[in-house]
C-alpha cells in the first residue's frame, strides 16, 4: 500500500468536495428540518459518477473499489453533507449484488444504484436479535416457485426513499439450532409490507423505520446467491459498511476541526485570538492527531478490502472504532471551542451531533468491535 494517494484520488477528492460545498451544511440542515430528502444532492452525486465508483464499469460504475467510495463519503461529509444511505445502497447492497447476484440482477440493480436513480435499503436488525444474526426470526419459506416472507425488522434506514430492500431472512436451521440465512430483494411497495416511522432526535434527512412483513410474496428470482448462504454474503457487505461508517466519522472530524480552527483564529478575548491559548489549541491539536490516525486506518482497511486480504475484517472494525471515537471527540471539542455559539444552529456544529453520535452505536456498536478485537486479534476467550 502506497500511503501517497494517486493523482486520480486527489482529483476525485477535489471534485467531490466541490460538489459537496455547492450544497453545504445549510442545505443538509434545511432538508432535515423541513422533512425533505437530500434527493437533489444524491442525484447530482450519481450524475457525476460518484455513487457507483466501486461498481463494475460494465454495469455503469467507475470500476474502482471501496477505497474510492470512502473518499466520496468522506469528502461529502467534510463539506457538511453526510449521506447515510451511501453506507447502505452502494456499499452494502451494491457490493453484495455485484459479488453474488445473477447477471439479470446485476443489470437490473447495479446500473440504477450507480447513477442514483435507485436507492436500496438493507434490513438485518430485529427487535429481539440485536447483534446476534443467528437469532434472526424473520422467515422466508418456499411456496411453489415463490418465497413468502414474514417477520419484523427494526431501525431500517431510508426505506421511504428506497425502491427496494435487501432483506436478511431465515430459510432454515442448522444442526446447532442457528438460522440458515438468505438474502432477498423486496420492493418497498410490496403487498403485505408495512413501514412505521421511528421518531429519533437527530438532524438528518434519513429516517428510521420498523418493517412488518405479513406474508409478503416474492418470486424466486428475488433470492440473491444461494439459499442458506446469506451469512457469508452479508459479511461481504459488512466490511464496506464499517469502512464507510468510518469515512463519515472522518469527514465530520475534518469539518468540525476546520470550523473550530477558523473560529479560534478569529474570535478575540482579552485582546488576542482564543487560539493563542493552549487550553484551546492543545485539545484541538490532539483531536487533529487522532482524526488523522483514524483516516489512515480507514484507508488501510479499504485497501485491504479491495485487495481481498483476509485482514480486511480486523482493519475495518478498527477503523470504524477509531473514526467514531476521534470524530466524536473532534466535534465535541469544536463545540467547546465555540462556547455558547457551538450549540447554535447558525454555526453548524450541534446539528451534526446526532449523526456523529450514531457512529459509536451503528453500524455495529463499539462494544461488539471490542469483542471482535479481543477474540480475533488477541486470541481471548469469546464472551458470546
Amino acid at each position: 500500500m502506497d500511503l501517497r494517494e494517486t493523482d486520480e484520488h486527489s482529483a476525485l477528492r477535489e471534485a467531490v468536495a466541490k460538489l459537496g460545498r455547492s450544497f453545504g451544511h445549510e442545505y443538509f440542515v434545511e432538508t432535515s428540518k423541513s422533512g425533505a430528502k437530500s434527493t437533489e444532492l444524491w442525484k447530482a452525486a450519481g450524475q457525476h459518477g460518484f455513487l457507483g465508483v466501486n461498481l463494475a464499469e460494465e454495469y455503469g460504475g467507475g470500476g474502482a473499489g471501496v477505497y474510492e467510495l470512502q473518499i466520496v463519503a468522506e469528502e461529502l461529509t467534510a463539506a457538511g453533507c453526510p449521506l447515510l444511505m451511501m453506507v447502505v445502497s452502494p456499499a452494502i447492497c451494491g457490493s453484495v449484488i455485484q459479488t453474488f447476484g445473477t447477471e439479470e440482477q446485476k443489470e437490473r440493480w447495479l446500473r440504477r444504484l450507480a447513477t442514483g436513480e435507485s436507492i436500496m435499503s438493507f434490513a438485518i436488525t430485529e427487535p429481539d436479535a440485536g447483534s446476534n444474526s443467528h437469532n434472526i426470526s424473520t422467515v422466508a419459506r418456499r411456496d411453489g416457485t415463490d418465497y413468502v416472507l414474514s417477520g419484523t425488522k427494526y431501525y431500517i434506514s431510508g426505506v421511504d426513499e428506497a425502491d427496494a430492500i435487501l432483506v436478511v431472512a431465515r430459510t432454515g436451521t442448522d444442526d446447532r439450532g442457528r438460522g440458515k440465512l438468505s438474502l432477498l430483494v423486496v420492493p418497498t411497495d410490496a403487498a403485505g409490507l408495512t413501514k412505521t416511522l421511528i421518531p429519533v432526535e437527530m438532524t438528518a434527512p434519513d429516517k428510521q423505520f420498523t418493517l412488518f412483513f405479513d406474508d409478503v410474496r416474492l418470486p424466486a428470482e428475488s433470492l440473491i446467491g444461494e439459499e442458506g448462504d446469506g451469512l457469508r454474503q452479508v459479511f461481504h457487505g459488512l466490511n464496506p459498511e464499517r469502512i464507510m461508517g468510518a469515512a463519515m466519522g472522518n469527514g465530520i472530524a475534518r469539518y468540525a476541526l476546520a470550523k473550530a480552527a477558523e473560529y479560534a483564529r478569529g474570535r478575540q478575548v482579552w485582546g488576542v485570538p482564543i487560539g493563542t491559548h493552549q487550553g484551546v489549541a492543545h485539545p484541538l491539536a490532539v483531536a487533529k492527531i487522532n482524526a488523522d490516525l483514524a483516516r489512515l486506518m480507514t484507508q488501510r482497511a479499504a485497501w485491504l478490502h479491495d485487495e481481498g486480504d483476509p485482514l480486511a475484517g480486523e482493519a475495518a472494525n478498527m477503523a470504524k472504532f477509531a473514526a467514531a471515537e476521534a470524530g466524536m471527540a473532534a466535534l465535541d471539542q469544536a463545540i467547546q471551542t465555540h462556547g455558547g455559539n457551538g450549540l447554535s444552529t447558525e454555526y453548524g456544529l450541534a446539528t451534526l451531533w446526532g449523526s456523529m453520535r450514531l457512529m459509536r452505536t451503528a453500524p455495529i456498536s463499539r462494544e461488539m468491535i471490542l469483542n471482535y478485537v479481543a477474540r480475533h486479534s488477541l486470541g481471548l476467550p469469546s464472551s458470546y
